[in-house]
């Protein structure tokens, strides 16, 4: 189910983002990621400015000129609360990765949630009350960057239940 994508000790890092496309399942593995570690959840979606919830309402990409800030801000907030910290963030690109590390100044360990385009499809057009819609899915799989083995990263298969899922996580990263 799970493969280490970096050699990586992961003791001591406190700050964990659960990464991958839309609709791969960021807020529900890194909220219960969040409760099985004893740490917070902060949803990466609360920092998008306006602008870009506006943007992604309509069908349209973000740009990476939209996401900068966002993405600073992101690694900021999550370096700022106490203890440990699930953010949950597509960072679908290494240079996304990078800069919320750096806003961070702290080591983040990314956790790529992936999934084939056919699974996470069919949860998104499940899901309700969310501003990204389906139709951006393929944006974000052109965009989506693999995190490679000399990245801060693991890889967790999302084929399985929310359970199974952070045990594989928690196997990874708490051995």
């Amino acid at each position: 189910m799970a493969e280490l994508q970096s050699t990586t000790d992961f003791q001591g890092i406190r700050l964990f983002v659960v990464m991958g496309v839309a609709g791969c399942g960021k807020s529900t593995i890194g909220a219960a990621l969040a409760d099985t570690l004893g740490g917070q959840f902060l949803d990466g979606d609360e920092f998008h400015p306006e602008s870009n919830i506006e943007k992604m309402s309509r069908g349209d990409p973000l740009t990476d000129d939209d996401r900068w800030p966002w993405l600073e801000r992101f690694g900021y907030e999550i370096s700022q609360r106490e203890g440990l910290v699930v953010g949950g963030c597509s960072a679908l690109k290494r240079a996304y990765r990078q800069r919320i590390t750096d806003s961070a100044g702290l080591p983040v360990l990314f956790i790529y949630l992936k999934g084939s385009r056919e699974l996470i499809a069919d949860r998104m057009g499940k899901r309700t009350g969310h501003f990204m819609p389906t139709t951006l899915l393929d944006s974000q799989f052109a965009t989506l960057e693999v995190p490679s083995a000399d990245e801060c990263a693991i890889a967790v298969d999302i084929d399985s239940t929310t359970d199974q899922i952070v045990a594989a996580i928690t196997a990874q990263i708490r051995p």
